[in-house]
């Protein structure tokens, strides 16, 4: 089988190493950086330069895939699947898109072809087990998913470094973060309602609201559903301070040389702040509850993610956690465990008992554990 992967980021490399150490995968990487070609060296794949910004180039980058894999800037993703299944190819994406995902539904059955979105780790891992509780208990009552990645080591002055593009961790911070209440959709600003989350073995975190229910809020009569971003404590602080001030904005402004787009400025030197040194440590940490009922009883699971960089195969955790949550994605499609045609959020994909059991196998099996409790609530 021959798959196309679009983006050779940090996450769209993870995902790369670990699709083509499968003889029967070949693999192809598209990119419009030329420096990304040395980042794939040692592996067996194919690597070609297009700019993915216009659709005319993924569809001739796709044209003799037999699947293909989305991992390009979230303001590029809608695009990029649309133009994919254009041609009739089955997609797995991670893009953090802004547009509504079931506008691709249509589009993907009329190719005949499968089309899972958010396949990372928050949305993603994080829907697919909400799906396979849903689909276990006798009902569902509420789902929080808290989610976050971090550097090991906290540098003044930000405590955090971004495991990917800046620009899409700014989109998190002025994204409004939809949510369900006593079974009523609202939206808060982002960043608002911190908590302080403690976690044996790592320390106390904070945590705030952001947009990561997304097609749960479609797929799921759940009435209560949250999700928050963590952090080290006082980092929303310091961005909302930002965003208030109008560091975030999209409005171009004057200035003495002329006119510039602030959210352009505070992106460009991010970039560079938060970057990651080459070796340096991260981490990824989650805690997914979900409360309901079985049998008669209340009941809470507690899923728990704790992951670190790993130095054997020189792969951060946040590329590890999103990239293998997303190659198992890809081999449902690949093998035919997965082969309905349309739009297949993961929290759908969850909800088949024996999709659910290969995904979490396929981390386990690099690594990346889940820790399971179930809680029996008064």
């Amino acid at each position: 089988m021959h798959i196309v992967v679009l983006g050779a980021g940090r996450v769209g490399n993870a995902i790369v190493r670990d699709l083509s150490a499968e003889a029967e995968f070949s693999v192809t990487v598209v990119d419009l950086d030329p420096q990304m070609e040395s980042r794939l060296e040692g592996l067996d794949v194919e690597f070609e330069l297009h700019d993915l910004s216009r659709p005319g180039n993924v569809a001739a980058a796709v044209q003799d895939a037999d699947l293909v894999v989305g991992c390009v800037p979230g303001f590029m993703g809608y695009g990029t699947v649309e133009a994919a299944l254009g041609q009739g190819k089955p997609v797995v994406d991670i893009s953090f898109f802004e547009e509504d995902a079931f506008g691709l539904d249509e589009q993907a059955k009329e190719a005949g072809v499968p089309c899972l979105v958010d396949c990372g780790v928050a949305p993603g891992l994080s829907n697919l087990i909400l799906g396979h509780m849903e689909a276990t208990l006798d009902e569902t009552l509420a789902f929080k998913a808290l989610i976050g990645g971090l550097p090991v080591e906290r540098d003044w002055p930000w405590e955090y470094k971004a495991p990917f593009s800046p620009r899409d961790v700014i989109q998190e911070y002025v994204r409004p973060a939809r949510m369900r209440r006593n079974g009523r959709d609202v939206t808060l600003p982002a960043l608002s309602e911190v908590e302080l989350v403690h976690f044996p073995g790592l320390g106390t975190l904070e945590a705030f609201n952001t947009d990561g229910l997304r097609t749960l809020l479609e797929t799921s009569a759940v009435p209560d559903l949250v999700e928050k971003t963590m952090r080290y404590p006082g980092h929303a602080d310091r961005m909302r301070v930002l965003r208030e001030a109008g560091f975030f904005a999209d409005e171009e402004i004057l200035v003495p040389s002329g006119t510039v787009r602030p959210r352009d400025v505070t992106e460009t030197l991010l970039f560079d702040a938060w970057q990651f040194d080459e070796g340096e440590p991260d981490l990824t940490v989650g805690r997914f509850t979900i409360d309901g009922g079985s049998d008669g009883a209340r009941v809470r699971h507690v899923y728990d993610l704790l992951d670190y960089y790993n130095p054997d195969t020189e792969t951060s955790s946040m590329a590890r956690t999103t990239g293998y949550t997303c190659a198992a994605m890809v081999r449902l499609v690949a093998t035919g465990r997965w082969a309905e045609a349309g739009l297949a959020p993961a929290e759908v994909v969850g909800r088949n008992q024996a999709c659910f059991d290969f995904v979490l196998q396929h981390l386990a099996e690099r690594g990346v554990h889940l820790f399971h409790r179930v809680e029996t609530l008064d």
